[in-house]
């Protein structure tokens, strides 16, 4: 399937989808029922954070690596069931919300899904892969009056929020510029060919809307960060925590009408595509 041709269908039948559907809400006294549609690393952490909450319930993990799904739902105090097909968590109509921390190249289409579904949803950054997805997750959130959080855990964090604040109080006056710095040093990601993928991967749904790219071993866990058809590089995976807490302590909302950039990859002969 297409990337172009799943988001144009998606925003083509949104007419399609019964109004019944759209309507279930939780009762005031029930706990919020939420699935988990990825089971990487930060799904597992968020997932772990609801769990925590007394009015949450995990009641569904969705991964297309059952083995990833398992071991997460083992994780978890309930030990939720396991699907591989987020669609069939999505038909679950007792579920009131779901977490989308998938590689970034599904967060907007599963967001759209879920919101379509009737489904509240908290979605990890990036909330798209571009930017006419996100304005297409942000109309799917409208049209069907769900709940959309964009989750950066930045701007959960108390201490931030607090500088932030102090920044509004004129602390150092008044603040005009403001630098985002990340400076890590990432291993290579190697060299490798087209293989079989691993057993209990489903990786047809794996790659779902993208353009399709045969499996291959350093492009798929955490690795697809550094592949355009499935990452957006160290730019979306962690510029955007910086750069959201520069624009946030200078009160910026609009977006900038010039760009540029400069660098390359210099370092390692690998195949990663980012720099």
């Amino acid at each position: 399937m297409y990337r172009r041709t799943f988001l144009t269908g998606v925003a083509m039948a949104a007419a399609a989808v019964p109004a019944s559907r759209m309507a279930r809400a939780a009762k005031a006294n029930d706990r919020i029922r939420v699935g988990l549609i990825g089971c990487g690393g930060r799904g597992r952490g968020v997932a772990a954070g609801f769990a925590g909450l007394k009015e949450v319930e995990v009641a569904a993990v969705c991964d297309p690596d059952s083995g990833h799904a398992a071991s997460t739902s083992q994780l978890l105090p309930n030990k939720p069931p396991v699907q591989v097909d987020m669609r069939r968590l999505l038909d679950d109509k007792s579920i009131d919300a779901v977490i989308v921390a998938t590689p970034d190249h599904w967060h907007a289409p599963a967001a759209i899904l879920a919101a379509e579904a009737g489904k509240h949803v908290y979605v990890e950054k990036p909330c798209s892969h571009n930017v006419r997805e996100g304005r297409l997750l942000v109309d799917a959130a409208r049209r069907n009056k769900r709940l959309v959080q964009h989750g950066t855990q930045s701007r959960s964090m108390s201490l931030i929020a607090h500088a932030v604040r102090l920044l509004g109080d004129g602390i150092i006056g008044d603040v005009l510029t403001a630098k985002a710095w990340n400076v890590q040093k990432r291993g290579p990601i190697g060299k490798a060919q087209p293989s079989k993928p691993p057993s209990g991967v489903d990786y047809d749904l794996w790659v779902g809307p993208a353009s399709w790219l045969p499996y291959q071993s350093n492009r798929f866990h955490y690795t697809w960060h550094w592949w355009h058809n499935f990452g957006t590089g160290d730019m979306g995976n962690d510029g955007v925590h910086e750069l959201d807490i520069a624009r946030w302590g200078l009160g910026v909302t609009e977006h900038p009408s010039t760009v540029a950039a400069i660098g390359g990859k210099l370092a390692y002969d690998d195949d990663q595509q980012f720099p």
